[in-house]
């Protein structure tokens, strides 16, 4: 992360000061100096306090480096809720918040079944631990008494616990007979947990509208995605889940600035307002108005 955002910053023509975790403080001054080295070599006039690392692990620097409104135009949190919210309360400075990632599948009663299979298990278990992973799968409920069993088979099978409402606990159990290890019953919190786990909640629901009124309460706007091949829900669904990111029979895995074709990025902003979703060279630059005239006065 110290490379790619010092990297992403200085050719975006911004200077960055990084701030890492305490496991990685020396490894963290290493990368930068050995950057600012490089570009010493490279350049006859490198800035080379570009690119600066806070020397000190103590979070007590947080709110002090937040807090010098003169020099520093916008701040960036990456790690944990807690950590960003911190960092949020307590900052002078525009904060591009990450908050979570609370992403969704869900499955159309027109769907292609053997589709969302495939769309799910990815989504979930490719790679659970980052924030676009699925936490939540949300199932139509006139199609859920067959896709449910299949699915959650699947799940078993990569021993991922489900997390279950009642609907969906009384279609398991009538198929798998007992009570699965893996099977419990979701509390309301759970909808709103990322879990970057091997854990699923799973909701059956009454059609696009209470799925996308589940998806804009309980979900992060992060990366939301629909499975159908009604193209009329589909776009109700992408139009009116309010996320950075929504998908039509995709996985919502691909939320990615390198998968977006943006090279790396310096984070995945779920904010409203300037950058959403992935952020890349792009987003990190801003603009100014250049008025050239010969006399012109307002009226």
């Amino acid at each position: 992360m110290t490379a790619d955002a010092a990297s992403l910053c200085f050719k975006s023509g911004n200077a960055t000061i990084l701030r890492g975790g305490k496991e990685a403080l020396n490894s963290n001054q290493i990368v930068a100096q050995t950057m600012i080295n490089a570009g010493k070599k490279t350049l006859k006039n490198f800035p080379e306090h570009a690119i600066q690392v806070v020397p000190v692990a103590d979070r007590e620097a947080i709110p002090i480096l937040l807090s010098l409104t003169q020099y520093i135009d916008l701040c960036m949190p990456r790690g944990g809720e807690g950590l960003i919210r911190a960092v949020a309360d307590c900052s002078k400075v525009p904060v591009i918040k990450h908050y979570k990632g609370v992403c969704h599948v869900f499955v159309d009663a027109d769907a292609d079944l053997k589709m969302a299979e495939e769309i799910a298990m990815n989504a979930k278990v490719q790679r659970p631990a980052v924030c676009n992973a699925m936490e939540t799968l949300l199932v139509d409920k006139k199609i859920a008494k067959e896709f449910l069993p299949t699915i959650a088979e699947k799940l078993f099978a990569k021993h991922v616990e489900l997390r279950v409402d009642d609907l969906s606990c009384e279609i398991l159990n009538s198929k798998f007979k007992t009570q699965d290890p893996k099977l419990r019953s979701a509390t309301d919190q759970d909808f709103f947990t990322e879990y970057n786990d091997y854990i699923l909640n799973v909701r059956v629901v009454d059609g696009v509208e209470q799925a996308i009124c589940h998806i804009n309460y309980y979900g992060s706007a992060h990366s939301d995605s629909i499975v159908t091949k009604n193209e009329e829900r589909a776009k109700k669904f992408l139009a009116e889940v309010d996320s950075a990111t929504v998908y039509w029979n995709a996985s919502t895995r691909f939320t990615d600035g390198g998968e977006f074709g943006m090279g790396a990025e310096i984070g995945i902003s779920t904010d409203k307002i300037g950058a959403r979703g992935p952020m890349g060279l792009d987003e990190l630059t801003s603009y100014k108005w250049i008025v050239i005239g010969n006399g012109q006065i307002r009226t």
